[in-house]
């Protein structure tokens, strides 16, 4: 390439930003950063400014912009805070932005980026379960590119026939169960924050880990392969495949199935989104198929993992479901990592939110945010009363 694409990490030292900026560093002569942002972790996003040469560095926590401006000083980087900051990083001229804010947070600089006709490398599943239409919206209007980084939609992304999306049977995402798939609802009582972030295969966050461990994480794939696709809400299934080899598959009317298959390394899904339409060399391990253990399916368990059954509920039944949802359970997998909930407590709250919402889609961005503001409310409440 004659020219470096320009990128923006929004959650530049979480888990898929770090994998973002290894990736990155091993195509130098490909990428230069604009932006970095992150929510606390000064000393690494310090550390990534200045390693990557970037232009902003964005402290979502307003408190630490003075040390952040000290730290800086001497450098050509410049220092920015609070969510005006982030998003000022979001509509800084740059090629591709990836989205990698965990939770609602990343709806608003998600949105700025896209209304500049950035290519968003999305990581931010929430965006899509929140204001899955309304964002879409936005995307043909500014004529921006969403193009998916979760391991299993970068897999339907690599398999699915664009061009012959009638033909398309169902999709499938696969789910690894977490660290809980083999134990009985009755062991899952005294779960523990450190067991349940303890993902077998994959390193995430702890907000993340623990969607896993309640399969929330899939239920929220699984509304966003809705709005990703061309498909009606009843073709997504989900299977869960221990092993994580198969990383999701498409069926299609003639009985045929693709699937995608690699090692569980995040940097595979990340560099086809920064290298697309190329590929990417990535540092990922291949895989040694002569010594590949079985490769084995089984149907999700409803009962255990309420959460699962709890988004399939509000992908069906759309409107204002997937936002309140999505709210509900952040704040109870927060309580619960504070130790303030039990593990089995954290559905029973997404449960109780949900049913003092309708079905009315929301009319605004603005709607989507007060959804997000009535639910955390009720969800609070609802901790209050266990």
């Amino acid at each position: 390439m004659t020219k470096r694409q320009t990128i923006s990490i929004l959650g530049s030292t979480g888990s898929i930003g770090l994998s973002t900026v290894d990736i990155i560093q091993r195509h130098p002569n490909r990428f230069e950063v604009v932006g970095l942002t992150a929510n606390q972790n000064l000393s690494e996003l310090v550390r990534l400014a200045k390693a990557l040469n970037a232009k902003y560095a964005a402290i979502g926590n307003e408190a630490l912009y003075a040390e952040l401006k000290e730290v800086l000083s001497g450098t050509s980087i410049i220092p920015l805070a609070g969510e005006a900051g982030i998003c000022e990083v979001a509509e800084a001229n740059s090629d591709i932005v990836m989205s990698a804010i965990v939770g609602a947070a990343g709806l608003k600089p998600t949105l700025q980026a896209i209304r500049r006709g950035a290519t968003i490398a999305l990581a931010n599943k929430e965006c899509l379960v929140c204001a899955g239409d309304l964002m879409l919206e936005e995307v043909n209007r500014y004529g921006s590119k969403l193009l998916p980084v979760d391991s299993e939609h970068n897999a339907i992304f690599q398999v699915f026939d664009q061009e012959h999306a009638s033909d398309v049977e169902r999709i499938i995402l696969t789910a690894s169960g977490g660290p809980f798939l083999n134990q009985t609802i009755d062991e899952l009582t005294d779960v523990t924050p450190e067991q349940a972030v303890a993902h077998p295969n994959w390193d995430m966050g702890a907000k993340i880990s623990v969607d896993s461990a309640t399969m929330m994480n899939k239920g929220l794939e699984m509304i966003e392969a809705y709005y990703l696709f061309p498909v009606n809400r009843d073709q997504v299934d989900v299977i869960v495949h221990p092993q994580s080899v198969i990383h999701s598959m498409v069926e299609y009317v003639d009985g045929s199935v693709l699937a995608q298959m690699g090692t569980p390394d995040m940097r595979t899904p990340i560099s086809y989104c920064l290298g697309w339409p190329d590929r990417l060399s990535t540092g990922a391990k291949g895989l040694d198929f002569a010594t590949l253990a079985d490769l084995t399916f089984v149907e999700p368990d409803y009962a255990k993992f309420r959460c699962l059954g709890l988004a399939r509920e509000s992908l069906i039944n759309g409107g204002t479901m997937p936002a309140a949802m999505n709210a509900a359970n952040e704040v109870a997998v927060d309580a619960f990592l504070n130790r303030n909930i039990g593990f089995l407590d954290i559905a029973c709250v997404v449960e109780k939110v949900l049913e003092k919402f309708d079905m009315k889609a929301p009319q605004s961005l603005a709607n989507v945010y007060e959804i997000d503001k009535q639910a955390r409310i009720m969800a609070h409440e609802a901790i209050a009363c266990l």
